[in-house]
């Protein structure tokens, strides 16, 4: 008794086809992978409160950029490398030379001359002087005096703090004294970033994303 097998069909094109198959779905969960870990990263830097175009510094590529692959790979990168390592370890920054670190209140400026407010910036543009006040305990103060507060027509809220006119000092009245910096020899940054255990959780997933686009 002899048994007899034989392939039907193009074994060559149904090799082809199932190749084809393999390498999108592969691309597919690489490129599913990757985009889901920036979108991630992004989701952490805007709950963290550290602004929308802070998260979109997170970036993320697949290669090959055309085409698919069994060899498909993804990146995920930020533009501010150096920002985020800062709030994902939890560094401490120092001043620079053994300085202070001027911290802005939230009676200064967020922004003077187009840049970030700065002790330096915000004497020049308001024509002002502010004066150094040690403390043993909490933070020390750069503090501007003769100021007057400054309302709204419409609503009375307190839009910020100008320099006094003449008239004004000769009278004193409505003078008053700001915290514009808080002055700290160092500071320790939050850690809100995790990036780590995010990439790690999104690596895992890419068994069971090759196998759902598979079989998609």
């Amino acid at each position: 008794m002899r048994l007899r097998a034989a392939i039907s069909g193009d074994l060559d094109k149904y090799l082809k086809a199932e190749l084809l198959e393999a390498e999108q779905a592969v691309t597919g969960a690489i490129r599913t992978a990757t985009t889901g870990l920036k979108n991630s990263m992004r989701a952490q830097v805007t709950a963290a409160g550290l602004g929308p175009r802070l998260a979109k510094s997170w970036r993320g590529d697949v290669y090959p950029k055309q085409g698919k692959s069994l060899k498909a790979a993804g990146m995920v990168y930020t533009k501010a490398a150096k920002i985020m390592e800062g709030f994902e370890e939890g560094q401490v920054i120092k001043g620079k030379d053994g300085f202070w670190l001027a911290i802005p209140t939230p009676n200064a400026p967020k922004k003077v001359l187009g840049k970030r407010v700065t002790p330096g910036n915000l004497e020049k543009a308001r024509g002002i002087r502010l004066r150094f006040v040690y403390r043993k305990n909490g933070p020390s103060l750069l503090v501007a005096e003769n100021m007057r507060a400054s309302y709204s027509r419409k609503t009375g809220d307190l839009r910020g703090f100008r320099k006094a006119s003449q008239s004004a000092l000769k009278s004193g009245r409505g003078l008053t004294s700001v915290v514009m910096f808080w002055m700290v020899p160092q500071v320790k940054m939050p850690k809100l970033i995790r990036f780590e255990p995010e990439a790690a959780k999104w690596h895992r997933r890419i068994p069971e994303l090759i196998v759902k686009y598979w079989k998609d």
